[in-house]
């Protein structure tokens, strides 16, 4: 794979950035509430049962839901090359080669955003007290855990297919703090306006 120095728009290191540590610290406070209540289908123990992880972890998921938005708008509109395409079908026919590692990650993308998506909405409909009150069946709670296996599948997933698509390259690209003249914070609201513009005029 290509080894060059590639470029990312500020927003979206700074928006992936952001997104990335909520979902991160969404996932780790999870498991921590599950691993103190449930556990049915194994854990490690590492807490006991504590109301303080649900509000910690509902943190978590109240920043992720508008952070999330932002990014999933952004993604859809300015950076679609970067998820699922027409031919995704026809590419993955093409096993080993360029277009096929591509677009694994381009579906890597595409899962943890639509996973993130199930996530925040099943979590929006839980109460806190099901858990300690033993409440473990619940329809929007399996939903919950569900989306977030799938969230840590897509993101081992993801940076699988970075180090294998990039490599360090644009691992680091994502890490560098300069950016071109035309992804100044001062233009973002005229940029979004042009996205919005071409997004709508297909």
């Amino acid at each position: 794979m290509a080894q060059s120095q590639p470029y990312q728009p500020l927003f979206l290191r700074l928006s992936h950035a952001l997104n990335a540590f909520l979902v991160l610290g969404a996932l780790v406070t999870g498991f921590l509430v599950y691993d103190s209540y449930d556990r049915r289908f194994g854990g490690l123990g590492l807490t006991q049962e504590n109301r303080n992880l649900i509000d910690i972890h509902g943190t978590f998921g109240f920043f992720l839901l508008f952070v999330y938005i932002i990014f999933a708008v952004y993604s859809l509109i300015a950076e679609r090359k970067r998820l699922i395409q027409g031919n995704t079908l026809q590419t993955l026919t093409q096993i080993n080669k360029p277009v096929w590692w591509y677009t694994l990650l381009r579906l890597s993308n595409t899962l943890a955003l639509i996973a993130a998506a199930f996530s925040v909405i099943s979590g929006k409909f839980q109460q806190e007290n099901w858990l300690p009150n033993g409440e473990f069946n619940h329809l929007w709670y399996f939903v919950h855990l569900i989306a977030w296996v799938i969230i840590l599948f897509s993101i081992l997933l993801h940076v699988l297919m970075v180090v294998k698509v990039g490599g360090f390259p644009l691992i680091v690209s994502m890490f560098k703090t300069n950016y071109k003249p035309q992804d100044h914070p001062k233009l973002w609201l005229n940029n979004i306006q042009n996205w919005c513009q071409r997004f709508f005029n297909k």
